[in-house]
């Protein structure tokens, strides 16, 4: 048991030491494989250098059991007096049209990850605490085969 544990540990720490863009990466779970509107994911993070630039992404995982090649969904990015500083609706594909065959990669069986870049070398005007809100566009309550909603946060390579 001990092995097994201390494996874990090193596996953890070799896949931490080797992300060293990562500025910020949560995901939230959808239970049921279903993403209600109701459920919109808000994540909250800190700035501290405003110098540098990042790269925001969406990350999307779904199942082969999506009924559609695209998924539209709207972020916001607010500040910590909850004034909104971005906003916009993305229309990413998540399989060929034509063929039906999902993009992204899988790992496990029938589940599929993709991350979408939301904001490329963004520049935040000064430090504090930010929030990233996703919400499903899908003109529908229930949307059947996305599994989990996230946001990545990492230095962009054009920093001052």
């Amino acid at each position: 048991m001990r092995v097994v544990f201390a494996a874990c540990v090193l596996a953890a720490l070799l896949v931490a030491c080797g992300d060293s863009q990562r500025v910020y990466e949560d995901n939230t779970d959808f239970n049921e494989r279903v993403w209600m509107v109701k459920e919109k994911p808000k994540f909250e993070f800190e700035i501290t250098n405003v110098q540098q630039k990042y790269n925001l992404y969406g990350n999307i995982r779904n199942t082969v059991s999506y009924p559609y090649a695209r998924l539209f969904y709207t972020y916001y990015l607010q500040d910590s007096t909850g004034r909104e500083l971005q906003k916009n609706l993305v229309g990413e594909f998540l399989f060929d049209a034509k063929t039906g065959k999902p993009f992204g990669k899988s790992g496990i069986g029938d589940l599929y990850d993709h991350q979408f870049l939301m904001l490329k070398d963004y520049q935040f005007k000064s430090p504090g605490k930010y929030s990233v809100t996703f919400e499903q566009f899908m003109r529908m309550d229930t949307l059947q085969g996305i599994t989990a909603v996230g946001l990545r946060i990492e230095k962009a390579e054009s920093a001052k």
